[in-house]
């Protein structure tokens, strides 16, 4: 017991003998609640909001994020009403835009435009936020807790363009971001969605051909993705006739819409290529009802076969089957 209250003495004895002072990063301040100080700290903070947006705007010029940051924040918080809060939250926006934490900045303009509406930059800020979601539609990883590069994810892209549509519906990026909404849903791969990423992205194509449509470079644009949507579809392993019937008629659509538009030539040679499509799968159908002697399946499957395409070789090999198929019923008839 009596070692225990010597070692006790000896170590209050030192403390006050060797004074020292302590650095204190975290600091409580009350209304405002913790935050983090460096030693020396503590110097940008003011009185007004005011002053203490003046701070955020000179440390910014200077490249001082931190501090331009701190003092952004702190004026939101202990202000949140004052005529200085909707510049200082565009600053603290900027500040994580300009230290290129993308996915911050992008939520911080978010809460900019949801509390004050009525901003003087509401376009830039909208296109700001426009500028990052393209970064991650290009393939920027989000960060995990902010910091840590994680995965890219065409999912929550999605979601920032919506949210840039949502705030302006009709403002100068939301045609483009409608339809880059159709281009992060082709980037997804099926097997990680539990729907089809080719349908998602005619969806959002098509909604910007109608949202649009008064708007011819977009409107077009739209109409000739979503058939090349359709197209890419149909091109799959697990064909599907319908998906092809309707690329065939996103694209006369694109076509009898806009018909100078110098990319019908090509959607109408996609088209020919997926009557050639349509017209093999219904041969097939045709060859596999004339071996099990369904003469009458057979024949509807090979007309459908040359009507779709009578052209190319499937046609003209159903033209000849239906010709033998027909030449045997009349020879059977007359036998009887």
């Amino acid at each position: 017991m009596n070692r225990w209250f010597v070692r006790f003495a000896l170590i209050v004895v030192s403390v006050m003998a060797f004074p020292f002072t302590c650095p204190a990063p975290l600091v409580y301040t009350p209304g405002e609640g913790w935050s983090y100080e460096a030693v020396g700290g503590g110097k940008w903070k003011r009185s007004r909001a005011k002053d203490q947006l003046e701070v955020a705007e000179e440390s910014f010029g200077k490249k001082d994020y931190s501090t331009a940051f701190k003092a952004a924040r702190r004026t939101v918080k202990v202000w949140p009403l004052s005529d200085h809060a909707a510049r200082a939250q565009y600053l603290l926006a900027r500040s994580y835009q300009a230290q290129r934490q993308d996915e911050r900045a992008f939520k911080e303009y978010q809460k900019l435009l949801e509390r004050y509406p009525k901003v003087e930059n509401y376009q830039e800020v909208l296109l700001r936020q426009f500028e990052i979601a393209n970064r991650f539609l290009a393939g920027q990883w989000f960060k995990l807790w902010g910091y840590i590069p994680f995965f890219p994810s065409m999912d929550r892209t999605v979601g920032m363009y919506e949210k840039i549509i949502k705030n302006g519906p009709y403002s100068e990026v939301a045609p483009r971001a409608q339809l880059n909404i159709g281009a992060a849903r082709e980037q997804q791969v099926s097997f990680f969605n539990r729907v089809d990423p080719f349908k998602e992205a005619v969806r959002a194509y098509e909604r910007a051909a109608d949202r649009y449509r008064d708007d011819k470079a977009t409107a077009s644009e739209a109409l000739f993705k979503a058939g090349i949507a359709y197209y890419k579809q149909a091109q799959k392993a697990d064909y599907d006739q319908s998906v092809a019937g309707q690329a065939i008629a996103t694209f006369g659509d694109f076509a009898a819409l806009y018909p100078g538009d110098p990319r019908v030539q090509e959607a109408q040679k996609m088209v020919g290529e997926l009557k050639t499509e349509q017209a093999r799968g219904s041969f097939y159908i045709a060859r596999y009802y004339e071996k099990k002697k369904r003469w009458k399946g057979a024949l509807i499957y090979y007309n459908e076969a040359y009507l779709k395409d009578p052209n190319s070789p499937y046609g003209e090999d159903a033209k000849a089957r239906i010709d033998a198929i027909k030449k045997r019923a009349e020879f059977q008839t007359a036998q009887k």
